[in-house]
C-alpha cells in the first residue's frame, strides 16, 4: 500500500500539518526517528522529524536524506517537505536533499501559506497576519531569524536550483491560467517553482492544476497544500470530517500539566492570562540554575517537582503551570553561553532537557495529570524525548498550530497533549487549549470506564 511520507525540521511544523491530514480522515502520526515505523501498519501518512531547523546545512541535509531513505523503506511513494510558516531554518537544503533523493523528473512544488494562520504569500512576499516578515518578532529569533520577507530571495540564497514564480495574478485568472504558468515554468528550466496564494481556496486550486499535471511532484509548505494533495492524490477514508466543535464537554478527574518553555512575547502573554484563571496554579522556574547541568540545575529541577507534585496532593487544580520566561526577566543566552563555555545551543538545550526531566517527575509521583500542554517546539521534543515516547498520533487542533494529539509509547503512552509554537495564538489561546485537552481527557476515560 503507498503510504505518504513528509520530512518536517521540527515537531511542531510535523504535528502541524499531521493535524490537517486527520481532519481529513487521512490516519497520520509523527515520530522523533525512523525505528518505530515499520512496526504502526495503521497509518497513511508517516511524519519524521529531524530537528534540523537550527543546524549546519551540510549536517540538515544529511539527516533529510536519512529520514526520506526510512521513508521510502516504509513504502512511502509520495514525498513532502514541510516548512515553517515563517520561513525559518535550512529550507533551499532541504528542499535540495529530498530532491536529491527523488526520480531526475522531480520537481519541487512550493506554496508557503497557511490563511488559517494569517500566513499568505503576496508578489513572493510572505505576509504575517499583515506584517510583512522581516518586520514581525521572527526576525529577531534567537537561533534562526529571518530577515528577508520575499520568499523567492531567501531560498535563491539557500539553493542552487532554478527557481521559477506563480503569481496572485495567474491564481486569480483561474485554472487555465494556473496551468499555463506551470508548465512555462518548468520549460523555462525550474527544478522549484513558489506560488502565492492568499486563502485556502487558491491553495486548493493550485492542489487539482498541479494533480492534474500528473508531474513527478515534492510538495513544499507549511500543511495545506501537503493536505490538497493527498486529497486529491486518493489519501483520504470515508466518513465525516472530524468537527471540534463537536467534541463533548465531560467532566476530567485530574490536572493539565502546561509546560511553557517558549520565551516569546505571545508565550508570555498567553501563560500570563491563564495564570489569572481560577483554579490555576503558577510555578516559576528560575531559568539562570539551568543553563548549566550542574547541581545548581539539579537543585532548582527538585524543588519545582516537589512543589508541584505538593500542590497536586492537596489539590487538583485545572492547571498546573511550569514556565520559564512570564516572571523571568529575558535573559541573553549566547552571553551566558560565552560565560560559561558552553557551545552555541547548549543553554537553551540544558532549560529544555530540565523541563523535560521536571515534567517525568512529576508524571511519575503521580497520577492527577491527564494531559500536557506543550508551549516551544524546543520544549516539546525535550518533554516527549525524556518521558521516552516514540511520536504523537494525530488527531485534531485546538486552533491552527496549537495541535491536538495522543503519545505513542514511553511513560505516557496514551496521554492527551497538545503542542504549540511560541509565536501562534491570541491571548486566550492557553486558556482554549486547557478546556480541550481536559474534554478529550474527559472522553477517553469515558471509553475506558
Amino acid at each position: 500500500m503507498s503510504k505518504l511520507g513528509i520530512v518536517a525540521d521540527d515537531l511542531t511544523g510535523a504535528t502541524t500539518v499531521g493535524v490537517l491530514l486527520a481532519r481529513s480522515n487521512i490516519p497520520v502520526a509523527a515520530y522523533f526517528d525512523s525505528d518505530n515505523l515499520s512496526k504502526d501498519t495503521g497509518q497513511e501518512a508517516f511524519i519524521l522529524t529531524t530537528d534540523s531547523r537550527a543546524v549546519k546545512k551540510e549536517d540538515a541535509k544529511a539527516r533529510v536524506k536519512q529520514a526520506v531513505m526510512s521513508l521510502k523503506e516504509n513504502n512511502a511513494t509520495y514525498l513532502a517537505k514541510r516548512i515553517d510558516t515563517t520561513l525559518r531554518g535550512n529550507i533551499g537544503a532541504e528542499v535540495e536533499a529530498m530532491l536529491e533523493m527523488m526520480d531526475e523528473d522531480a520537481i519541487g512544488i512550493m506554496v508557503p501559506a497557511m490563511p488559517q494562520s494569517k500566513r499568505i504569500l503576496v508578489g513572493g512576499y510572505s505576509i504575517i497576519d499583515s506584517i510583512p516578515l522581516s518586520q514581525t518578532p521572527v526576525a529577531k529569533d534567537v537561533r534562526t531569524p529571518v530577515e528577508e520577507s520575499h520568499c523567492p530571495t531567501l531560498i535563491k540564497k539557500q539553493t542552487d536550483y532554478p527557481i521559477e514564480t506563480i503569481s496572485l495574478n495567474a491564481i486569480l485568472a483561474g485554472e487555465a491560467a494556473v496551468q499555463h504558468s506551470f508548465i512555462k515554468a518548468r520549460d523555462n528550466g525550474a527544478k522549484i517553482i513558489i506560488a502565492d496564494a492568499v486563502s485556502l481556496e487558491h491553495i486548493d486550486l493550485i492542489a487539482q492544476v498541479v494533480s492534474n499535471l500528473k508531474w513527478n511532484v515534492l510538495t513544499i509548505d507549511p500543511g495545506p497544500f501537503t493536505e490538497r494533495m493527498a486529497y486529491y492524490n486518493g489519501f483520504r477514508t470515508e466518513g465525516k470530517m472530524l468537527d471540534k466543535e463537536e467534541v463533548s464537554s465531560s467532566h476530567m478527574d485530574g490536572t493539565i500539566l502546561a509546560v511553557a518553555g517558549s520565551a516569546s512575547s505571545v508565550t508570555k502573554e498567553q501563560i500570563n492570562y491563564l495564570s489569572k484563571q481560577e483554579n490555576v496554579i503558577q510555578i516559576p522556574v528560575i531559568v539562570k540554575d539551568l543553563i548549566c547541568s550542574n547541581k545548581a540545575a539539579s537543585k532548582e529541577i527538585k524543588r519545582v517537582i516537589e512543589s508541584a507534585v505538593n500542590y497536586l496532593k492537596a489539590d487538583s487544580p485545572q492547571a498546573l503551570i511550569i514556565e520559564t520566561s512570564v516572571t523571568n526577566e529575558r535573559i541573553d543566552l549566547k552571553a551566558e553561553e560565552r560565560g560559561n563555555g558552553l557551545q552555541s545551543g547548549e543553554a537553551a538545550n540544558n532549560i529544555n532537557k530540565a523541563l523535560g526531566e521536571i515534567t517525568k517527575g512529576i508524571l511519575m509521583q503521580t497520577s492527577k495529570v491527564k494531559g500536557i500542554y506543550m508551549t516551544g517546539g524546543d520544549t516539546m521534543v525535550h518533554v516527549l524525548k525524556t518521558l521516552e515516547a516514540v511520536g504523537i498520533k494525530l488527531l485534531d487542533y485546538v486552533i491552527p498550530q496549537a495541535d491536538l494529539g495522543v503519545v505513542i509509547g514511553g511513560y505516557s503512552d496514551g496521554l492527551v497533549v497538545v503542542g504549540k509554537g511560541g509565536l501562534t495564538g491570541s491571548t486566550q489561546t492557553a486558556v482554549d487549549i486547557i478546556e480541550r485537552i481536559a474534554k478529550e481527557a474527559g472522553n477517553r476515560d469515558l471509553i475506558e470506564s
